[in-house]
């Protein structure tokens, strides 16, 4: 392809399309252009598997002041209260829009049915069935693909941002229908979600690469509490099988942890079981099997289904049965095998309470912000809730928009011309990394973490860097400039540059949660040091990052 036949010049662009990107869309103002940039469909994120459900105090029993409480409490002494106190009594009101918009959650009766899920003090966790996530995203796209004022950009990959002399944000650099170019904005919103993907084990779908924090590190942006990642207790554990996550909700309606003899060992760890928090339940089943099993890397323990009432798990589990029907588990009548696996990141991009970074124009909502709700350890079914919250107040936007972005310079064209065995050198090379490097990050930052395992990995993640630097299309890309569009010739070269930033990315995010979590000599919240096993005080602190640096702050 030769000719840039799409808009290259937008009010707003939102990089991502999980229920933070779909909805901060819906809420920018309806006179204002915006592009929306989605890597794969706008029907794939990690938002669309989210089961449990969104957390909020609508209960006559309940009030935002509790959900403030156990938003804290999970946060193990490093939530922003301020953060959290508005997100809380915030989260009425956007349920009723959600509601508005058309989003069915269950009800009983004429009410919102509500259940309960870990650490939780009352019942607060609306839900679709199983599959709220899906119910959300697919609301929010529907309304999406309706407004005119929105592009849609599908199968696109943001490469890197792009800063003007002052090192204000005003657009990024594009992979699209076989160019890379550079699309202008007043404003982006980094809406990427998390990087589970640098993870062997985790529950987050392929796209889960961290890009935004990643193309936000290179551009200077300060991040924050990268070492926090909650490990999902109760993932899918069949040879074959993807880690498919069982909710907690499972749990929060009755199921038991059992153990290969059937006994409840998760009591033995904390007083209140299979409802701990889930940093405690992970390492529960970890070092269960630490002393059980005779290879716990590939071990698992069991979450038994039926002491919930069969016309319960029907009505509240359907794509549960259906997922572990598929891979031969009947739920009614055996229990399922689960381990733990990377789930969700508690830090990310730091964000004040309208989503602005430290970078003039860039904002960020979503997994991929740091906005100070969850701390140390997210509490379950805040995510959804926090993605709508923060993505509500894009609505005030109009009032920052400078003034609008220059026509765009004369560009140029040049092909990216590398030799046949450039390109299956590379291919290689990307490929082993891709595979080499989860494996690497689960052994050395996975569950527990110690001084020497840390510092092995970052040697050898900064010794990947190094050669990633130097490969052919690092080179070629590393040269092109604002004024110039790259045309890519063929479909394998466009496949080729995706894993290229992607692996890029990973080797970036791997680096910066492998330091993150080496700075930090304690244990807190989704960070566990077998070294450093207690809570200290004096680490009642934030790790802040800005380029290469590490930093306390409180």
């Amino acid at each position: 392809m030769s000719q840039i036949n799409f808009q290259t010049q937008f009010d707003v662009i939102v990089v991502g399309a999980g229920a933070a990107g779909l909805y901060t869309t819906l809420c920018l103002p309806e006179h204002l252009q915006v592009g929306l940039i989605t890597k794969d469909t706008v029907s794939l994120s990690a938002s669309d598997w989210a089961q449990g459900g969104i957390a909020a105090a609508i209960a006559p029993d309940d009030s935002p002041l509790l959900h403030i409480e156990d938003t804290l409490q999970a946060g193990a002494g490093l939530c922003d209260r301020s953060s959290v106190e508005f997100m809380a009594k915030m989260a009425p009101s956007c349920i009723q829009s959600l509601v508005k918009l058309g989003v069915a959650f269950d009800r009983r009766d004429r009410d919102l049915a509500l259940t309960l899920e870990a650490a939780h003090s009352r019942r607060r966790v609306l839900h679709a069935a199983d599959t709220t996530g899906r119910e959300v995203t697919t609301t929010l796209t529907a309304q999406v693909l309706q407004r005119q004022n929105i592009q849609v950009f599908q199968q696109a990959y943001a490469l890197n941002l792009w800063l003007d002399s002052q090192q204000h944000c005003q657009g990024i650099c594009l992979l699209y229908q076989g160019c890379i170019t550079w699309v202008k904005a007043k404003v982006v919103v980094l809406a990427t979600g998390g990087g589970g993907q640098v993870f062997a084990q985790t529950t987050n779908p392929a796209i889960s690469t961290g890009d935004g924090v990643a193309i936000a590190w290179r551009a200077g942006a300060l991040l924050r509490d990268l070492e926090f990642v909650q490990f999902h207790p109760t993932a899918l554990t069949k040879a074959g099988a993807p880690r498919f996550l069982i909710s907690e909700a499972v749990r929060g309606e009755g199921a038991h942890l059992i153990d290969a003899i059937g006994h409840r060992f998760a009591f033995d760890y904390h007083p209140a079981g299979e409802l701990a928090p889930r940093d405690v339940v992970s390492r529960a089943i970890f070092n269960h099997l630490q002393r059980t099993a005779a290879d716990p890397a590939t071990a698992h323990v069991w979450l038994d289904l039926r002491p919930i009432p069969k016309e319960t798990i029907l009505h509240r589990f359907p794509n549960i049965i259906q997922v572990c029907q598929q891979w031969g588990v009947d739920v009614f009548s055996e229990p399922v095998p689960v381990a733990p696996a990377a789930h969700y990141w508690m830090g990310g991009i730091v964000t004040d309470l309208h989503n602005q970074t430290s970078i003039p124009n860039l904002y960020a909502v979503g997994e991929t912000a740091s906005t100070g709700v969850h701390g140390a350890n997210r509490l379950a079914s805040n995510s959804l809730l926090e993605c709508i919250v923060f993505g509500a107040q894009m609505a005030y936007l109009n009032d920052k928009l400078v003034t609008s972005v220059d026509n765009d310079s004369h560009k140029s064209s040049v092909n990216i011309s590398l030799s046949e065995n450039d390109w299956f050198l590379q291919q290689q090379q990307l490929t082993m990394w891709r595979q080499e490097l989860p494996r690497l990050v689960w052994q050395s930052a996975g569950i527990c973490r110690e001084a020497n395992r840390l510092e092995d990995a970052i040697a050898q993640v900064e010794a990947w860097q190094h050669k990633f630097a130097a490969l052919p299309l690092s080179l070629f890309l590393r040269d092109l400039s604002a004024t110039q569009t790259a045309i890519v010739n063929s479909s394998n070269t466009e496949q080729q540059l995706r894993l290229w930033g992607e692996t890029r990315n990973l080797l970036d995010v791997a680096y910066l949660i492998l330091k993150s979590a080496s700075f930090r000599t304690e244990s807190r919240g989704g960070h566990y040091r077998l070294d450093y096993p207690q809570t200290d005080p004096n680490w009642q602190f934030h790790t802040l990052i800005k380029e290469d640096k590490w930093y306390k702050s409180d």
